[in-house]
């Protein structure tokens, strides 16, 4: 690794460990991707983890990397889809963590369909508004009692630039991820003034086991899970509203001066660019975008 990106790194750890050091840290989506990888940060930053997943054997994995490093790790395995499961686990953390200080609702389902093919698959819909929407929700419900009690404490959501840009084929996916972006909306001007942030961090693309069905963009430049770790680590330093692309929040504002203008642009490049990206899939399969 180059002099530069390890002076970088080893300053971006030392801030996140002012942020999160010696602090209980609940993480779902934990077992693979951008989860695994902020996991690992947070431990370095000498976080207390409670690492949150429905796969064990993915968690087992991530806790085994952590002792490894020398970093102890709670994890508890939950559907978040399931809400007996999550208020279990709400009263897991509770008896063994005692209060939280920051929540990162990072575990999501993604489904990339048309929605003309979707027509009698409303289960799916409804299977990613569970796990994307009413399982983060009744997590952040559980664990903000204490962090209200205390007037402190921090909740970082995991989103999409679709939400932002808009995404055709994702209808289901980036529905789902917009309800908890407006919940965060509304957790952000009532929980202001109790000294508790709340943060969106809109992704790009990220080279993820959640990214590996839709090989089409396997053509398409992408975040490392490292790269997209950080936003969330920038996240929890600096306590913003929001950590977003310059120019997806551009995308947003032009949907809302223009909306004709965007649809037009969407029908006029969508067909073509994709048969594009399908043509140069097989060689850039893994690429990755440059360090940001």
């Amino acid at each position: 690794m180059p002099f530069s990106e390890v002076r970088q790194r080893n300053r971006y750890l030392a801030q996140l460990r002012r942020a999160i050091g010696g602090r209980n840290v609940v993480l779902t989506g934990a077992s693979s991707g951008i989860g695994r990888a902020f996991a690992l940060q947070a431990g370095e930053a000498g976080a207390k983890l409670a690492l949150v997943a429905r796969s064990q054997e993915g968690l087992t994995r991530v806790r085994e990397e952590l002792e490894a490093l020398g970093v102890p790790a709670l994890a508890f395995s939950a559907d978040l889809g399931d809400r007996g499961q999550v208020t279990k686990l709400v009263a897991e953390l509770q008896l063994r963590l005692g209060s939280v200080d920051a929540l990162i609702n990072n575990a999501a389902l993604s489904l990339r369909r048309p929605v003309d093919q979707s027509l009698d698959r409303v289960d799916d819909f409804a299977r990613l508004v569970e796990v994307n929407y009413l399982g983060p929700v009744a997590l952040t419900l559980g664990l903000l009692r204490a962090m209200l009690e205390r007037n402190r404490g921090q909740i970082v959501n995991v989103s999409t630039i679709g939400v932002q840009t808009g995404a055709p084929n994702f209808a289901a996916y980036v529905a789902s991820k917009a309800a908890m972006d407006h919940f965060a909306r509304a957790l952000v001007l009532e929980l202001g003034r109790r000294c508790i942030s709340v943060t969106t961090v809109y992704m790009p693309l990220v080279r993820t086991p959640m990214l590996d069905p839709s090989h089409i963009y396997d053509a398409w430049p992408a975040l490392a899970a490292d790269q997209a770790a950080r936003r969330i680590g920038r996240a929890l330093i600096r306590g913003p509203v929001r950590v977003a692309p310059r120019w997806t929040s551009a995308v947003e504002l032009l949907h809302t001066l223009a909306p004709g203008l965007m649809r037009g642009a969407f029908a006029l490049v969508h067909d073509p660019v994709h048969r594009w990206m399908d043509k140069l899939r097989p060689a850039h399969r893994g690429r990755q975008r440059p360090p940001d």
